[in-house]
């Protein structure tokens, strides 16, 4: 892991980032996320999840897509500029509760059958990776699913790759740790990874 930045990415960060530009990383139009949602929900092997939590929604674009699979679905975000785009695109889904809430600083108190981290841990220093990680192992029922879903090239702003935060997640997955690896898919410019709580 690179250690010459140790911080996580401040919501400062983002919030400068969607001042700039409302979409800024093409998340409504892009052949390439429509592309990566569409893998990231056939990834799921159930069709329903009676509780799921995404880390860093964004715009809400895949939190919509996902949302018909849950019951309840909590939707985070660091930035009040993106949740505000993502409660108008989620407001005809009463499932969905979009919070500002900052992982690992906060965390719900409540157990999940299903957690995303998609396109967010890379974001994190590696001491708030190993917080979350804890974290989100706690909050995952007997049998719960997390979905690992990152671009993989190197980013300069980043504190971590995206295979940095799969490899640390997939050590949880040895032989006796908490985790089953399910299932793993590399593409030209991200990966997935599917692990189950033992």
């Amino acid at each position: 892991m690179n250690e010459n930045q140790p911080n996580s990415l401040p919501p400062e960060y983002f919030d400068h980032v969607y001042q700039a530009n409302r979409d800024p990383w093409d998340f409504e139009t892009s052949p390439y996320e429509r592309e990566k949602y569409a893998a990231t929900l056939a990834a799921l092997p159930r069709p329903h999840y009676a509780q799921a939590f995404e880390i860093g929604c964004s715009l809400g674009v895949l939190t919509a897509q996902l949302a018909p699979r849950c019951d309840h679905l909590l939707a985070v975000d660091v930035s009040e500029a993106a949740l505000a785009q993502a409660r108008a695109r989620c407001a005809e889904l009463p499932q969905v509760d979009i919070k500002l809430l900052r992982v690992p600083e906060e965390f719900p108190a409540q157990q999940f059958d299903l957690v995303l981290v998609s396109e967010v841990g890379y974001y994190w220093s590696p001491i708030d990776l190993a917080r979350a990680t804890e974290q989100i192992l706690n909050s995952l029922t007997p049998d719960g699913q997390l979905l690992l879903v990152h671009w993989t090239p190197p980013v300069h702003d980043y504190p971590l790759t995206g295979d940095e935060v799969h490899e640390f997640f997939l050590a949880k997955a040895a032989a006796d740790g908490p985790l089953r690896h399910l299932a793993t898919q590399r593409h030209a410019t991200y990966r997935l990874d599917l692990l189950e709580k033992r």
